[in-house]
């Protein structure tokens, strides 16, 4: 399984105001989105969420989003190393990811761009 890069996950209040921080702190343009209820902004390695807090509540259990070259892969490889998937591959509106807890008990999303 090739990593990629992570990304560090962040709930914040005012998605509006968080936004403009972090773009002049990472000089990257936010990618927006929304899903399940909840805002997303992508901006550099940070992906800011804001929603209603029985949303976020859940949200806020996964550690990381870990970026894979293949989604499939990682399922296979996750789950040989003894990790529970719990959701996924499931297609995203960038494209698949799983949620996988690993045997530390530790919660991780796992995510591709392909289709």
């Amino acid at each position: 399984m090739d990593i990629l890069g992570a990304t560090l996950r962040i709930c914040v209040d005012d998605l509006e105001t968080a936004v403009p921080f972090y773009e002049r702190l990472t000089g990257a343009s936010a990618l927006r989105f929304e899903r399940g209820g909840v805002s997303v902004a992508a901006v550099g390695f940070f992906l800011l969420m804001s929603g209603p807090e029985a949303e976020l509540e859940v949200l806020r259990k996964v550690s990381a989003t870990i970026a894979v070259k293949d989604v499939d892969e990682a399922h296979t490889l996750l789950t040989d190393l003894g990790a529970r998937v719990v959701a996924g591959p499931l297609a995203t509106p960038v494209g698949r990811n799983l949620i996988a807890v690993h045997p530390d008990g530790t919660v991780y999303e796992y995510v591709d761009r392909r289709g």
